[in-house]
């Protein structure tokens, strides 16, 4: 229970998050190696040298079913969240799935292979990050992911999945460490065991009750039959939230009426205030379980 002082101070520093904030970006490669160089935009708030608040710190992952997109579906989201005093990395991924069926004549392994790629390289752009936290002025205990479609698929299973088994790098991230939200579109995990009291996180989703690519509630991948090579079961965003609930964890849940897949990262680039009250609840330390129905926002990008 935060203290009558602690809540002042925390509502004081969250003064700081006005659209009052310049804003900067630069490119930096998080992965340089022989075999793989990747990089990443970050967006960061220019902050006077007495301004000694620390940041939250957000992770965006694109979507395009691990084939295309890449680090600038971030920007719209990066600029307006560095406005409001926060810093924003939107990362590029290895696109494993580029020129295979990622349908329902693919592969299963092949699917799951791509989640964990990308898993990966979140927890190395994690890592990255982390090792400059002091000079990017963030908060390590308020680090953020989110992301759309494939990516939020790939954060979802970053945030529950257990690193000591699935990372490439064994102790690339403190064994404490952990997210504090998601804020996932169009998002879906294999597993809901994967959550647990242990581990559960607040989560922000948004998602078209009528998205037949990544089911709202419960089904398969692409509405794929049974017996197809690339069936796989996914637990979409009503899922998670009713899961959450159960465990009395933190989740606010947006049901995109008649909204279709394409609707699922309408928050990222419109009314991204949205995002921002989420960090910020986040960060009072309050539980919330919210159930709310919005319309399709007209894109006109």
């Amino acid at each position: 229970m935060l203290s009558l002082k602690n809540i002042i101070l925390i509502l004081l520093c969250m003064l700081s998050f006005s659209n009052l904030f310049s804003q900067k970006k630069e490119t930096l490669k998080y992965i340089d190696t022989d075999s793989t160089q990747l990089k990443l935009d970050l967006y960061k708030p220019e902050k006077d040298d007495k301004n000694k608040f620390l940041s939250p710190l957000i992770i965006y992952v694109h979507g395009g079913g691990f084939a295309d997109r890449n680090r600038k579906d971030g920007s719209n989201l990066g600029k307006y969240l560095s406005e409001q005093g926060m810093v924003v990395a939107s990362i590029d991924y290895t696109l494993y799935m580029k020129d295979k069926d990622y349908g329902c004549n693919g592969i299963t392994s092949e699917k799951i292979k791509a989640i964990q790629i990308v898993a990966n390289q979140i927890w190395q752009a994690t890592n990255f990050l982390l090792t400059q936290s002091d000079a990017l002025k963030f908060n390590k205990r308020q680090v953020f992911l989110a992301g759309t479609s494939s990516g939020a698929e790939s954060i979802l299973h970053a945030a529950f999945w257990n690193r000591t088994q699935m990372l490439t790098q064994p102790n690339l991230l403190p064994a404490d460490f952990k997210y504090a939200g998601i804020i996932a579109g169009a998002g879906a995990i294999m597993d809901l065991n994967l959550i647990t009291k242990e581990n559960k996180i607040p989560l922000f989703l948004f998602h078209g009750d009528k998205d037949a690519t990544v089911p709202y509630a419960t089904g398969s991948h692409r509405n794929c039959p049974p017996n197809s090579t690339g069936w796989l079961m996914l637990f979409g965003s009503q899922s998670i939230t009713k899961h959450l609930e159960r465990l009395n964890g933190s989740c606010q849940l947006f049901t995109i009426k008649n909204g279709e897949h394409k609707d699922g990262d309408t928050y990222f680039y419109f009314e991204q205030h949205y995002i921002k009250r989420f960090i910020e609840d986040v960060i009072l330390g309050d539980t919330f379980i919210r159930y709310e129905v919005k319309q399709i926002v007209k894109k006109q990008l």
